[in-house]
């Protein structure tokens, strides 16, 4: 770090002060009378007579004296790694400085800054060059068409492209070329299919409720699909949080206002907790918890049973924050297909009045034959046999027919799974000892709902729906939430979608942007997308095609031994990371190059085969779990109907996300279920013999009549690329030995070779 670049004190200094110092030096402990999480208390006399932190003076700091020392008994830390000369280095610098603790970086208002000066026409790339010539680091070459088409074609489709779309693009020599497929792409609606399976991880999406019984939520699926269509028209982010949080509030909801807020029924429920006040406090807790983390990027359930360790978010904040929902009816059995969690919605050319009109209608007819039809059966009960001739037998059966008939007429009115509140009067909320809900609650800790002090917020503007059905909190917390002035969710968003193009955020922490957060790398940067995702109106296909049409983006992934040893992370983006394709696009991709993808959009979830051996793991094997045809099952993975206690084997095996909790960042693990799922897994198989019969078909030849072709042929769909004679000659010479050293017929020798091809690492890795 040069003397002539400030540091920054909530980027550089704060974060690594409360990972290595604040637990013996923070504000639950203060060893030695020390502590570093404030100003006056980190700068003045201690006991012994030294003082921790001077300002402008590093030679008499003791923290620096004690960081540096080689002597055990006092050298700090006591314990781990010591702190790095880059870490020691940015201390001595900011006390020379002056040792300014500055208010951290998420919490201050977001201004747009200028790009620096550069020959970059994108800004992004301004900024990223700025970075790299700082820090002594060369501007990436651009990665070759074909690499660059099939990393955005799966970045943002998350299938891989046609082989006539390689054709067309690497015959397309105009200025234009790489815009025009940035555009078709972002038009594409297997786009919203893919962004909306990023934000499902987020918000724990399942379709059913976990524990022992594991039953299912009616109508999540309605949600899913909500989140497709709404990602697919680029409806502005400020209204797609507004719906889900609090779309049944908005006035004369439409049915996508309503779908969205199943946001709220997403979650865990045990239908038969041991401790019902503790478990309703629980789901509340998640509802925190998953909201914070989503939507601003904060661990605010962190202060649930204490103030916050290291965030400035006091417990009375966080039960602030949980009075917003308080009011919200649960999930419980005994309000399944009751309006307390589903609401019926209008058809497409029906108004909300219409169908109300409709519905009461239908009751009052299905009330009506339901009376006559016990008037009918009480005759008979009270006069026997001689009540029962030939005219009420006819009666009783065109009752019982009407009667079915209006069921079915109800069955078939669409329904979707909501939010509701008990009604416009919200229950006192109060702050518990130690989050005990069972610890009492003290009259003088009732909270109302406000929002964190830290925001420096004017308090909410609360009024009850006209309809009275609901408090209104909910709208006032999703208004704060997508205000201009919120400092956090424009950058939260804008950092989600930097995310998943390059592997990992500028804030590579994605929903902690507090101090225990990683800071960011490119600060700057980050605060121009937010302000420019803000000022698009809150759309995000401009964002994408900003960043996609960056040299940023567009860099090879090669690597450089100098880039290496400065940059070994790749902090400032001197190239790009490669990666292994998401679980789901595994899986699809694989369907694709068999040949019976099928692209139906929308509906009710499928259920893939799954082995009997994996059905045995339940509580109640196969319980809960139907059965798709063959085309079916080769839809979309974002489609599969998803059972918290029984995911599907190939998505289980390759990170799918966890369904319980808010899931921001996906592990990229290796582990043998994978290669043998790969290899020996029905679907693999099964999937490798299709893969097979298409090859056959598309040469066009009898079994093992052109080997060569054949092996060219599985190579070319799989990898999507031209194929050297020295590949085809290693693909005939294993074809040949399975069918004469194992003894393999012509027709299970190509479905090994195909299991083959698709275990390469270039059929799963993006360069």
């Amino acid at each position: 770090m040069g003397r002539g670049e400030p540091v920054d004190y909530s980027r550089q200094i704060q974060p690594l002060l409360a990972k290595r110092c604040y637990s013996c030096h923070g504000p639950d402990t203060q060893e030695g009378g020390l502590r570093l999480d404030d100003a006056a208390a980190a700068t003045r006399e201690l006991d012994s007579g030294t003082r921790a932190i001077v300002p402008g003076d590093d030679a008499v700091s003791e923290i620096l004296a004690r960081i540096t020392s080689d002597d055990p008994d006092v050298r700090m830390p006591p314990e781990g790694p010591r702190l790095t000369a880059i870490q020691i280095d940015a201390l001595r610098h900011w006390i020379t400085e002056g040792a300014e603790f500055r208010e951290h970086w998420a919490f201050r208002p977001v201004v747009r800054p200028e790009p620096p000066a550069s020959t970059a026409t994108n800004p992004i790339d301004a900024f990223v060059r700025d970075t790299l010539a700082r820090r002594g680091l060369p501007a990436p070459s651009q990665a070759d068409r074909r690499t660059l088409l099939r990393r955005a074609t799966y970045g943002v489709t998350g299938l891989p492209p046609t082989e006539q779309e390689i054709r067309d693009f690497l015959a397309d020599d105009s200025p234009q070329a790489w815009e025009r497929v940035v555009d078709r792409l972002l038009a594409s609606p297997h786009y919203g299919e893919k962004w909306a399976r990023h934000w499902l991880d987020l918000v724990r999406y399942a379709d059913t409720n976990s524990f022992e019984r594991d039953g299912d939520k009616p109508h999540a699926w309605r949600y899913r699909d909500y989140v497709i269509r709404s990602l697919n028209d680029d409806k502005p982010y400020d209204r797609f949080v507004i719906e889900q949080l609090a779309g049944d509030e908005l006035p004369s909801p439409s049915p996508d206002d309503l779908i969205a807020t199943g946001y709220y029924r997403l979650g865990l429920w045990d239908d038969e907790p041991a401790d019902r006040v503790q478990a309703r406090y629980d789901w509340l807790d998640d509802l925190v918890s998953t909201t914070g983390q989503t939507f601003l990027g904060l661990t605010i359930n962190c202060a649930r049973c204490h103030d916050h360790k290291i965030d400035p978010i006091p417990q009375q904040d966080y039960y602030s924050l949980l009075a917003f929902f308080h009011n919200v009816t649960p999930m419980g059995e005994r309000q399944m297909n009751s309006a307390f969690i589903e609401r019926p919605l209008p058809t497409v050319t029906e108004s909300p009045a219409e169908l109300e009109h409709r519905l009461e209608q239908l009751t009052r007819l299905r009330t009506e034959a339901h009376e006559e039809i016990k008037a009918i059966e009480k005759r008979i009960k009270d006069h026997g046999d001689q009540a029962l001739d030939e005219l009420t037998r006819k009666d009783l059966a065109a009752w019982k027919k009407r009667r079915k008939e209006l069921d079915a007429e109800h069955g078939r009115i669409d329904k979707a799974l909501v939010v509701s509140e008990y009604g416009p009067q919200a229950p006192d909320t109060f702050v518990f000892a130690r989050g005990n809900p069972r610890a009492g609650a003290a009259a003088d800790r009732r909270v109302e709902p406000v929002f964190p002090a830290v925001f420096k917020t004017a308090a909410p503007e609360i009024v009850p729906t006209a309809d009275g059905r609901s408090s209104g909190r909910r709208t006032a917390l999703a208004r704060w939430i997508v205000s201009p002035t919120n400092p956090l969710t424009a950058r939260v968003m804008a950092n989600r979608i930097w995310q998943h193009h390059f592997g990992r955020g500028i804030v590579k922490s994605a929903s902690n942007f507090g101090l225990m957060g990683d800071p960011p790398t490119h600060p700057e940067l980050l605060d121009w997308l937010a302000s420019e995702l803000v000022a698009g109106g809150w759309r995000l296909k401009p964002l994408h095609k900003t960043i996609l049409m960056s040299e940023a983006y567009r860099a090879s992934s090669a690597g450089t031994a100098t880039a290496l040893a400065k940059d070994p992370l790749n902090d400032a983006l001197w190239r790009f990371d490669m990666r292994r394709l998401s679980a789901e696009e595994l899986r699809d991709s694989i369907h694709v190059a068999s040949g019976g993808f099928n692209p139906k959009m929308y509906g009710p979830g499928i259920y893939p085969e799954i082995p009997k051996a994996v059905m045995a793991g339940q509580s109640r094997p196969g319980s809960g779990w139907g059965s798709s045809s063959p085309e079916e099952q080769a839809r979309r993975s974002i489609y599969i109907h998803v059972k918290r206690s029984l995911i599907t084997p190939i998505l289980a095996d390759f990170d799918m996300a966890d369904t319980d909790t808010s899931c921001p960042v996906r592990f990229t693990t290796t582990q043998p279920t994978q290669a043998l799922g790969m290899m020996n897994g029905d679907f693999v198989q099964r999937q490798a013999r299709l893969f097979a019969e298409r090859v056959r078909r598309e040469v066009g030849g009898p079994d093992g009549a052109d080997t060569a072709a054949e092996v060219r042929r599985a190579l070319e769909i799989a990898l999507t690329r031209t194929v050297s004679d020295e590949e085809i000659a290693h693909g005939v010479s294993l074809v040949e030995k399975l069918e004469g050293q194992d003894g393999v017929g012509p027709s299970r020798a190509l479905d090994l070779y195909c299991v083959m091809v698709l275990n390469l690492n270039e059929f799963a890795y993006l360069d």
